[in-house]
Order: C-alpha cells, then structure tokens, then sequence
C-alpha cells in the first residue's frame, strides 16, 4: 500500500505540472495588477472574465466531452467525421454567439455588468471567447493522440506572449485594463494560428448524421453541469457588484481570493493523478482501505498547508519585492480576512476530489450534475443573503458552503452505492486540531503586538503536535516513511 500511495505521490507531481505552471504565470499577473491598478479598475477585469468563464460553457456546448468518447472508439463515424463534426458544431455556434457580443456589444453592456463608455471591452470578449473555443477541439486532438510536447509547447507560447503583452502594454505604453484584454486576444489568435495546421489536416466536408445525433445526445447534457461548475467557481464577482455596485469591492475580492491559489495548486495537482489512480486500483482487494487511507493523508497535507497560510498569509503580502511592491498592492489588504475562508474551501474541494471514486467505479456519474447544480444554488442564494450583511467576506463564505455541499452530496452517494469505511476518528481529530489552532491565533493576534509573528510559530508547532496527540499520526509511521523515502 506504501508503495501505491508513493506511485500517487510521484504521479501528482507529474501530472499537474503543465497546468500548475500555467496557473501561476497567471497568478503573477495579480501583483502586477494590483500594484498598478486601483480596485476599481481591477474590479472591472475581474468582472469581465468572470462571464468569459462562464460564457466558455455556452460556446463549447460540451462537445470536447463528445469528442473524447466518440474519437477514442470510433464506434461512429471515421476518425475525420470525428474530429469534423464537434469542430465545426464549436466553429458555427461560437460565430453566431461571438457575432451577437461584437455587434451589439453597447446595447448588452448592461447585462454585463460593463461600465458605461467600455462597451468595447464586450468586443475583445467576444474575440477571445470565439478563438479560444475553436481551439478546444483541436487541444483535444492532441491529447487523445498522445503528443504531450507539442501541447505543452503551444499552451507555452500562449502564455508567453499573454505575459510579455501584459508587461510591454502596461508598463511600457500604459494602456491600462485595456492592456489586459488585446494581450489576451493576441494570445488566443497566435494559440489557434499554431494550432491551424492540425484544423486543416483533419478537416473533412462529409456529414455523418448519426453522429450529429449522438455528439449531441451525448455533450449537451453536460451543460448544465458545466455552468454550474463555472458558477461556483466565479459567480462571486458578478454578484457582490450586483448588490454593492462598487467596482472597488469585486477588484478587493478578486485579489484576496486569488491568494487561495497556494491550496488550490496543491488540491489540482493531485486532481490530476487521482483519477487515473483509482481508476487503475478499484480491482484491488484491499482498493477501499487504499482509498481511505489516502483520504486521511491527503486532508492532513492539506491541514498542514492551510495552518501555515492563515497564519502567516498577512506577513506574507506584506514583504516588499525588490522595492517596488508587494504580493497584492496595499489597497487590496482590506481584503485579508477572506484568505483563511478561500482556503479552507479549497480544503473542503480536496475533500470532494477524494471522494470521487466510487462516482466513477459505480458509473454514477450522472449524480455529479445535480451535486453541482445544486451547489451553484446555494452559493448565488448565500451571496445574495451574505453579502449586504457582511460584504466581501459573505461571499467567500457563500463559496465555502457551495463546497461543503458539494462533498456532503458527493459523501450520500458514494456511501450509498460504493461504502468506504473512512478513518474518520482520524479525520474528525485532524479537523479538531485545525479549529484548536485557529480559534487561538485569532484569540491571541486580537490583542497580541510585535511578538505575534513569534506566536505564530508556536501555534504552528502546537498544531503539529496536536496531530501526535490525537494519533492522526504516530511517531513510528514517521520513521517508517523516512526509512522508506530514503532506502533507495
């Protein structure tokens, strides 16, 4: 079991690196922008792609999913029909949606939320919308025809040419938010133009009605889930400007909740390897003890990582880098108190990711539209009931709940139709540990002066010795891990 655990381990680092790097270039533009732009103004781009995120379901419709189970078996169609079909459905639909966006992007600044005068912001939207979908097939092709290098290399390049326009268009012609969106429609032109030749390749002009009707039959149902996803993750911007009308507090928000990124790096890289572990292990007669131990010792690493960043997250944003600024500009600080929120739902969405297997071993994926549906109603209803009580700090709390009940539902079905006796002593005691260690610091730091960052330290070394405490850990597994790392 050691030995399997390790594998995950290993896999974990692998598997996410592509995506971890390409999140946290990403995450580097937050100091960039903070540390130039007033809330406001980062309120704004934080708004706007907030809808690009979920306008992305609408213009894709789910056929990437379609593609990936008709293109891997050919049981309809050639492998040109294949790739023809959900390309040219995309290509079609996002022409139409894209269109509508540019040319009537002043009479629908309204209904996104744009201020007046930027309408035009909605064009570069729909251009990005447009060519980033109409890569999504091709990005597929690759990955289904395992060319990994040249995936990385094209993503790469977008993300190069994103962040040297950012810095040239900012910095050096002081183009403003502006800055923002025409590097990223340059990058996504400059993605699909490398991408082209494998268009043209695989591009055929025969129609295969049958498998119209299964892409459809298949991929449509996945919107909803898909929108719910999207909400979850992003709906919070459009709804505090909803309710507050002040660009300033979704730029604050924006900031402080990109913060969590530290968890939600961790919880994506083991995303990537889990689902292929279990799925690779299910058969295993001793599969369900495997599963939980994991459980276990991922919430664990996770506890840890969320002690460390919530006790010093504030020391953190506050070192000044090279002179010229900090982790988030000082106008964003106000924003702090949603961090250790932000990052315990992360937390909560590791949580969820472990509980997947059963979903899948089972074939009861159908139950994970609901959970997330569900979910998204929950976090627009909290937003609109927290938000004019507590402001920014209400809808981290609404995203926080949205993921707690997403692993509650997740929880009812695997427990019904694939049971795993969970350690959950152990989990109860890790979590136990976690509010012990919380509910002091804040105690302490209320009144606490210079000495707190010492403190702090001793809260951390409290928290790890609580662990042992509560024998979530012994200090015999200790030993028999290090011996085991280091014996080869």
């Amino acid at each position: 079991m050691f030995e399997k655990i390790k594998t995950l381990s290993k896999d974990t680092l692998i598997y996410g690196t592509n995506t971890i790097i390409g999140r946290f270039i990403n995450f580097l533009f937050v100091p960039l922008y903070t540390n130039i732009f007033a809330p406001g103004e980062f309120g704004i781009v934080a708004n706007i792609y907030a809808y690009i995120a979920i306008l992305n379901v609408f213009f894709t419709i789910g056929l990437e999913s379609g593609y990936f189970r008709f293109a891997a078996t050919l049981e309809v169609g050639n492998a040109k029909e294949n790739f023809t079909h959900p390309f040219i459905g995309i290509f079609l639909n996002s022409l139409v949606l894209s269109s509508i966006l540019f040319l009537f992007s002043k009479n629908l600044s309204w209904l996104f939320q744009v201020p007046e005068g930027r309408d035009y912001i909605l064009k570069y939207t729909a251009i990005i919308l447009f060519f980033d979908a109409v890569s999504i097939v091709p990005f597929a092709y690759l990955r289904l025809s395992h060319k990994p290098v040249k995936f990385v290399i094209i993503k790469l390049i977008n993300i190069g040419v994103n962040v040297s326009l950012n810095f040239i268009l900012i910095l050096g012609f002081r183009w403003g938010i502006d800055a923002i969106f025409i590097s990223n429609v340059v990058a996504s032109v400059v993605t699909f133009l490398l991408l082209s030749p494998i268009v043209f390749k695989n591009v055929s002009f025969s129609i295969n009605k049958n498998l119209i009707s299964e892409l459809l039959r298949f991929s449509l149902p996945y919107i909803p889930a898909g929108i719910s996803s999207n909400i979850i993750q992003v709906i919070s911007r459009p709804m505090i400007y909803l309710v507050t009308k002040d660009y300033s507090e979704v730029g604050i928000f924006q900031a402080n909740y990109k913060l969590g990124i530290f968890m939600m790096l961790f919880v994506s890289m083991f995303e990537f390897a889990w689902r292929p572990f279990f799925m690779q292990n299910y058969k295993d007669p001793n599969a369900k003890n495997l599963f939980s131990k994991v459980l276990t010792l991922f919430t664990l690493a996770e506890a840890f990582l969320f002690i460390v960043l919530t006790l010093f997250i504030n020391d953190i944003v506050k070192i000044k880098f090279f002179n010229k600024g900090y982790l988030i500009g000082q106008a964003y600080w106000s924003g702090l108190n949603i961090v250790p929120i932000v990052l315990f739902a992360y937390l909560i969405y590791g949580i969820y990711i472990n509980l997947m297997p059963g979903i899948y071993i089972m074939k009861k994926t159908k139950y994970l539209s609901l959970i997330t549906v569900v979910a998204a109603l929950v976090n627009i209803l909290l937003n609109l009931a927290l938000i004019p009580l507590f402001g920014i700090l209400g809808s981290a709390i609404a995203s926080l709940f949205s993921y707690i009940s997403m692993a509650i539902g997740i929880f009812l079905v695997v427990n019904k139709y694939y049971k795993i006796q969970y350690e959950y002593i152990k989990l109860l005691n890790i979590f136990i540990s976690i509010f012990i260690t919380i509910i002091l610091f804040y105690y302490v730091s209320s009144f606490a002066g210079s000495g707190l960052i010492y403190f702090k330290i001793i809260l951390f070394f409290a928290f790890i010795t609580l662990i042992f405490i509560f024998k979530v850990i012994k200090i015999e597994n200790v030993k028999f891990v290090v011996q085991k790392l280091f014996s080869r």
